[in-house]
């Protein structure tokens, strides 16, 4: 901390927050970015900003929640409206700022407005920074919350920008931008995350790439409606070129607060690196494995049967697909969509969540008892968010859909309103007596639509909506504290560390060809860690492109997350179901690599080659994959650089077994890597990260997994 009484110095793993709380209003960022050590004292004079012609007549401050009142012309940090009227708020300190280990509490109050406001900054031990906000109704009539957007400023060398698009099977394609006058924004009003998530709006020194550059990016914690920007002014930021940040989007008369009601943000994170992208995955991936909440165990192989068998649930088939699956070494056995009312196809039985007497006469439990005899956890597909018209509830209960009575279809599917308390309850209950009565230890949550005309009772509801999800899946752990849950939107159209709080991991993508996934999960993978990243290994010919895909490459891509198969593999032969062996054999092994240790990406590829993997915090091993995706524009990929490692260490470089050959277009291959099959090749750090290892010359879909170990 800084001796300065006015000044706060916040300081974690290379990262420093100064603000200025001198008040009368909002504490001011001074500086955000790398360390600037224990000496702050004279940021205040450094950091003043000229005042140039045809402007205020003295320097605007950007506050926490910057108004027009601070002379702030952007877009404002918090709007409120009050019976017809509003105006920019003019908060001002209501009492001293409080600073308790890295945690800075600001309590602020408009008289006028009658609004109170708490914002709570908190940096973390890996650096990052947390923001939240509570607007608190003290007046006499209602308030309506118009917008509170979370805005922190980044400096004139932020000059480019990175954000993530999308639709679904094509989740998180990068996109970038130069940062200009004016707003890059991205706005969802899909109810959901959505396919086309930005997950991290970025903004850093020109070129900046996964391993070099300064870089920094935001994330809203939230699953309903969002924004997340990156805006400049021709005057700056305060002292500042640009702000960057992000929050929830609100619609006209969605929050509506009494007197003496309060509304609390979303959390929205901050996180600066000095080392690229690789440096924000880090320290977001750290702060993950750090939550009570975060699974510790092994993450099980899993077998999703939605590939396999579709709606078509015959007994005898699934427990067939069950011992084939236990033979090779699969953990967790999950019966996808099908078992429940009258199910037999996507257009009706939404919501009837009974086992149908028809699909499964005698219960769900001789298949759950064998799966369990069988040593494998039991897992289940519900889609609890939705309902279709054809249904027993939507008959029983019509005013239970959200929104109009003629709102448009999606997959022939309706939201059921969760804000009706006798809706949140009765599904509460059904979800409880499944998990208790067939003793299910996992459910695929699955959420297959966006949230169109999101409208109960006269307001829009998707914030409400959003809340009551959460409730009820804390309410749901609460009752079965062992119970994991995935987070699946129609794919990867649900992903934030929002509904992250309360799962235990998310499936990436409808799309399970390997050609496709690498990049999904690649950038998947600049929020989330691998564990929490359902990766799982396809049929030879994708379901979604109808690409034929080698084994190789689909068990090379599926590693590097939490494995599983997507597969009716009772139709593979022996030989085929060996290679399935030894690959979900060395998922095991590396398992606590990949799933604690740190993600590299390498830059500098060619278009069509992706170098990605996973060292170990202490850089004493690690396991990278070299992909092909098309074919290469030189005639050989040349000289590939290892990421992560120690330069003075020495390692030994193997190809493991468990990983099926490549194809190649070659005569001859790179010296190493027969030495490296029989375990005979050491090398030097120094020559894996700054020389590298020449690459084969793959066929295009093709990938070459290397696993490397530290000695003595």
């Amino acid at each position: 901390m800084t001796a300065h009484p006015d000044l706060v110095n916040l300081r974690a793993a290379g990262v420093a927050v100064v603000l200025d709380v001198s008040g009368p209003l909002l504490p001011r960022v001074l500086h955000w970015g790398g360390d600037l050590g224990d000496d702050v004292d004279a940021l205040r004079r450094t950091t003043g900003a000229p005042v140039p012609h045809s402007t205020l007549d003295a320097p605007f401050p950007l506050t926490l929640l910057p108004s027009e009142s601070d002379g702030w012309a952007g877009t404002p940090g918090l709007q409120i409206a009050r019976a017809g009227t509003s105006r920019p708020p003019r908060l001002q300190l209501s009492t001293p700022v409080v600073v308790d280990a890295g945690r800075v509490t600001v309590h602020a109050r408009d008289d006028a407005a009658a609004v109170e406001v708490a914002l709570v900054l908190a940096l973390d031990e890996h650096g990052v920074l947390s923001e939240q906000v509570t607007v608190t109704n003290v007046g006499d009539g209602v308030l309506e919350l118009v917008s509170l957007q979370h805005l922190l400023p980044i400096p004139e060398r932020a000059v480019q920008g990175l954000d993530l698009t999308g639709r679904w099977t094509r989740e998180r394609a990068p996109q970038r931008f130069e940062v200009q006058h004016g707003t890059h924004l991205r706005a969802s009003r899909r109810g959901r995350t959505g396919h086309d998530a930005t997950l991290l709006m970025s903004a850093g020194t020109p070129g900046f790439g996964f391993r070099h550059g300064e870089v920094w990016s935001t994330h809203v914690a939230w699953s309903g409606n969002h924004t997340h920007l990156v805006e400049q002014l021709p005057g700056g930021a305060g002292a500042h070129g640009s702000v960057l940040g992000g929050g929830e989007l609100l619609e006209a008369a969605e929050v509506r607060l009494a007197p003496g009601e309060a509304h609390t943000s979303p959390t929205v994170l901050f996180i600066h690196s000095a080392d690229g992208l690789d440096g924000i995955s880090a320290r977001l991936h750290r702060r993950l494995r750090a939550r009570p909440q975060h699974p510790s165990s092994p993450r099980p192989v899993v077998l999703n049967t939605w590939e396999a068998v579709y709606f078509d649930h015959d007994l005898g088939k699934l427990l067939e697909l069950a011992e084939t699956a236990a033979s090779i070494g699969v953990e967790r056995f999950v019966l996808d969509d099908g078992w429940f009312g009258g199910r037999r196809d996507d257009s009706r039985g939404l919501g009837d969540w009974v086992v149908s007497d028809e699909a499964w006469p005698d219960g769900l439990l001789p298949l759950v008892d064998r799966v369990h005899a069988l040593g494998m956890e039991a897992g289940l597909w519900v889609e609890p968010e939705m309902v279709n018209l054809d249904s027993d509830l939507a008959r029983a209960h019509p005013d239970w859909v959200l929104g109009p009575a003629d709102g448009r279809p999606w997959r022939r599917q309706h939201v059921l309103d969760l804000t009706n308390p006798l809706a949140w309850s009765h599904l509460l209950e059904r979800l409880d007596a499944i998990v208790t009565e067939n003793r299910i230890d996992f459910l695929k949550w699955d959420h297959n639509r966006d949230l169109l005309e999101a409208v109960s009772s006269g307001r829009p509801a998707v914030h409400r909506q959003t809340v009551a999800v959460y409730a009820l899946l804390d309410a749901l752990l609460a009752r079965h504290p062992g119970l994991e849950i995935e987070s699946c939107a129609s794919g990867g159209a649900r992903v934030d560390l929002g509904i992250l709080e309360r799962t235990h991991r998310v499936w990436t993508s409808d799309c399970n060809d390997a050609v496709e996934r690498v990049d999904i999960q690649l950038w998947t993978s600049l929020l989330l860690p691998p564990e929490l990243i359902g990766a799982h290994v396809g049929p030879p010919v994708a379901h979604t492109t109808h690409r034929h895909v080698d084994l190789g490459m689909r068990c090379a891509t599926a590693l590097f997350g939490h494995a599983g198969l997507e597969w009716d593999i009772t139709t593979c032969p022996p030989a085929e179901l060996d290679q399935l062996r030894d690959w979900i054999t060395l998922y095991k092994e590396l398992r606590p690599l990949l799933h604690g240790g740190d993600v590299v990406r390498a830059d500098g590829l060619e278009p069509g080659e992706r170098l990605h993997g996973v060292v170990a915090r202490d850089a004493s091993a690690g396991v990278f994959t070299f992909a092909e995706l098309q074919s290469g524009r030189s005639a050989r990929p040349g000289l590939r650089t290892l990421p992560g490692l120690d330069p003075d260490r020495r390692y030994r470089v193997t190809v493991p077994t468990g990983i099926p050959a490549p194809a190649t277009v070659q005569r001859a291959e790179p010296a190493w890597l027969a030495a490296a099959r029989a375990g005979d090749l050491v090398v030097t750090g120094a020559i894996l990260t700054r020389s590298g290892l020449s690459m084969p010359v793959l066929d295009p879909a093709q990938a070459i997994v290397v696993v490397v170990t530290a000695v003595p």
